[in-house]
């Protein structure tokens, strides 16, 4: 998800976000501990989501 899609969306939105992509990071970790992944530069691409979507909701709750 990039910078500019987390921006429109409001703080009630980005909680969701985060707790749907949070359980997505989760289960993709736990699938690859047991079996290696096909790509496992998403499990990267999915943490720095979570970054995103944490700071940017620090942002809006500080306003």
């Amino acid at each position: 998800m990039k910078k500019a899609d987390i921006k429109n969306l409001s703080a009630g939105d980005i909680q969701n976000k985060l707790v749907e992509v949070k359980a997505d990071f989760n289960k993709m970790k736990l699938s690859h501990s047991i079996s290696p992944i096909e790509n496992p530069i998403q499990i990267k691409d999915l943490r720095r989501t979570i970054a995103r979507l944490e700071t940017e909701l620090t942002l809006k709750q500080q306003s």
